[in-house]
């Protein structure tokens, strides 16, 4: 078996966009009958998302129902649980945008992407299918690198005039912050009323900026526990802020239909800890 755990930073001239790269590869023997699923938890994030290799299919929540993604897809804010069943010759090469960034370059309100995922061949047509033409020759995943960053940087070209808005620092104060924020002092920040606030920040981030603060703390929350595993989930709840340990169960069942515990255990049959590896 083998494996690609690769996260790292685009070139600087994309970093206003962009704020890493995912790269994840897996290759399992025929000898596996049962493939692992990825239990994908709600990420503060905006993604577009190659898979060169094996398609995959994803599973809303865990209603056994699974959606096959296409060979790129745009993939929107999420609030719910996502099961991504991997191919035998799994890989994803996903970029993570900034807050705002998706926004900036399609134009598309991210309101529609809520909980969904689209066929990035839909947005940006011809264009991108050369692009996953080019992806499934290459040898090596290194190789994708410059392939996916010169099409990003065509696609900043054409948005220039775009400029990164105020409500979109403040979203990435959140992602920082997220149990210290109070609505009234963000829509200040960014130089709105909290009515305009509110509907710029659903257009351009996808949800609330009260759900996506809770969404961002809840990803913490996530990998805090894989980074120390010995500490207790009452720690973790103190330790970002939550109110009590039962305002950190309400999440996890709001977005995960599972208890702390019963989702700690759907996650330890992911892809990666086959490998040894934890997200952190």
């Amino acid at each position: 078996m083998d494996a690609i755990f690769d996260y790292r930073f685009p070139c600087p001239s994309l970093r206003d966009y962009v704020r890493q790269f995912q790269i994840v590869g897996c290759s399992f023997p025929a000898s596996m009958a049962v493939l692992p699923v990825k239990a994908y938890w709600p990420r503060a994030e905006n993604c577009l998302s190659f898979f060169p290799k094996d398609p995959e299919q994803v599973e809303y929540g865990f209603d056994g129902k699974l959606i096959e993604s296409a060979r790129s897809r745009i993939y929107g804010q999420h609030s719910i649980v996502t099961n991504r069943h991997v191919g035998r010759e799994f890989m994803v090469f996903q970029v993570q945008f900034q807050p705002g960034a998706l926004f900036r370059l399609t134009g598309i309100p991210s309101h529609e992407l809520t909980n969904s995922f689209v066929d990035a061949e839909g947005v940006f047509s011809t264009e991108i299918r050369l692009v996953n033409e080019r992806l499934s020759y290459t040898r090596h995943y290194t190789e994708m690198i410059p392939i996916v960053e010169e099409f990003l940087l065509r696609l900043v070209g054409r948005a220039r005039r775009k400029d990164l808005h105020p409500i979109d620092r403040v979203s990435q104060f959140i992602l920082q912050q997220p149990s210290t924020t109070s609505l009234d002092w963000l829509a200040d920040q960014a130089c709105l009323s909290q009515r305009q606030f509110y509907r710029q920040f659903v257009e351009r981030e996808g949800v609330s900026p009260k759900l996506y603060a809770r969404i961002a703390r809840f990803e913490r929350a996530m990998k805090l526990k894989n980074a120390q595993p010995a500490k207790d989930w009452l720690s973790v709840a103190i330790d970002l802020g939550y109110y009590d340990y039962q305002h950190l169960v309400r999440d996890f069942k709001e977005f995960t239909n599972l208890t702390p515990n019963g989702f700690l255990l759907a996650d330890g049959h992911s892809p990666e800890r086959v490998f040894g590896v934890v997200e952190t």
